[in-house]
This record gives structure tokens, sequence and C-alpha cells, in this order.
């Protein structure tokens, strides 16, 4: 894990634009780049919650909390702790829908009003192709990813929208989904879970793999 430097702020930076670009409207989102003591960043009830995991976990989910809260202070909430349910998803203020994520350099949250999203899933990974013994299990026979195929990163998008996915509707679910129950359409910016749920799915490549998967609730 690098140290926060100049390098890891034009990343954040990088990041932020990225998603700000195609984050639908109503859904804010944020990074930060993962740093030595960023285990701090956790507040005392979360800290309950995430007190098995190791020294490096902890500093993931302190980091990726924080930039929750940035969002949280952003629309009036301030200081909000948001601990980790038993199941594992985070648990959001009365009012929210949200979802965080990391890999082992970068820390993302995403959040929306509850009033206007059911669900919101978000997902971060490097962007480099995905191994190869993992590509033959992320991607099946109903996923349709249109231009993407072939392309290097192609799977690894994949593999972003469904995690993404799976995080947005197993709160509302509680169905535990393999990848092959995620059908993912890139074209089309949607997937269909095999329980019937329409997600719809907005992503960027570059400077990170980051797929945001959500369900708006109908008008009216």
């Amino acid at each position: 894990m690098a140290e926060p430097g100049s390098g890891s702020q034009a990343a954040e930076r990088a990041l932020k634009d990225a998603m700000r670009a195609v984050a639908p409207a109503g859904i804010s989102t944020c990074c930060r780049w993962i740093g030595e003591g960023d285990e701090a960043l956790l507040l005392p009830l979360e800290s309950k919650t995430v007190s098995a995991r190791n020294a490096s976990r902890r500093r993931m989910s302190g980091a990726a909390r924080h930039a929750a809260r940035i969002l949280l202070a952003e629309r009036g909430l301030v200081d909000v702790s948001i601990p980790r349910a038993p199941s594992g998803e985070p648990l959001w203020p009365a009012g929210i829908a949200g979802s965080l994520a990391h890999d082992d350099e970068m820390a993302v949250a995403a959040i929306g009003s509850a009033a206007e999203f059911s669900a919101i899933g978000i997902d971060v990974e490097p962007s480099v192709p995905l191994p190869a013994d993992i590509s033959t299990l992320v991607r099946h026979k109903d996923d349709r990813p249109g231009m993407w195929d072939g392309y290097p990163l192609g799977v690894r998008l994949l593999f972003s929208a469904k995690e993404a996915v799976y995080k947005a509707v197993f709160p509302v679910d509680h169905v535990i989904l393999d990848y092959g129950e995620i059908a993912v359409d890139l074209e089309n910016g949607q997937a269909r879970t095999v329980t019937g749920r329409i997600v719809r799915l907005a992503f960027c490549v570059t400077p990170r793999v980051v797929a945001i998967a959500f369900i708006a609730r109908e008008a009216g």
C-alpha cells in the first residue's frame, strides 16, 4: 500500500471526476486513497462492528466510511456512524441508500436518497485485465458485453458490474447470488438477477474500473 502523496491526490481527483461524470442524477460519489492510519477514521460504533477484521481491512473500511461521511455531510448529516451489519452490508442512516467498496489502494462510496432509490451498489477495481481463471467464472452465456466484447478490460468490467449489482440487491432481497445468476447487458447499461430484479448500471474504466448499480423508485 503506497503512502498518500501528490500521486495519490492526483489519483483521487481523477477518479472523483470520472465517477461524477457517469453517476446518475441523485447519486453522489466520493473516493479516498487508502493510507496508513486510515483505521483511525472508524468511529467507535463502526470500530466495534469491524473489530474482528485484520488491520488492512480496518484501514480500507475506515477510508471508505470517511468518503461516505463527506457525502453525508453534504446532505446535512454530520459525523454519522455507518456500522457493519452481521450480514456484511453497511447500515445507513434513515433516508439514505448507499454502498461502499475498495480495492487494495482506493476506497469509494456512493449514496442517494432512499426516497429516490431503493438500492445502490458500487464496486471499484484496478484497470487491469481480470486473470483468466477468474474470467471463466465471471462471464456467462446470458451476459451481453456488446462493444466491450474482446476489450482487455471487458471481463473486468463485467466482474465489477456484477459485484455492484450484488451489493445493491442483497440488502433488499437477502439472497446470495453467484456470477451466473446476474446477467449483465453492458450495451444497454442494465442487469437482471435470477430473482427477477432489473438493475440499472453506470460505469467508467479509467483511471479505475468503477461500476454503480441502482434501482430507482418509480415516480408517483
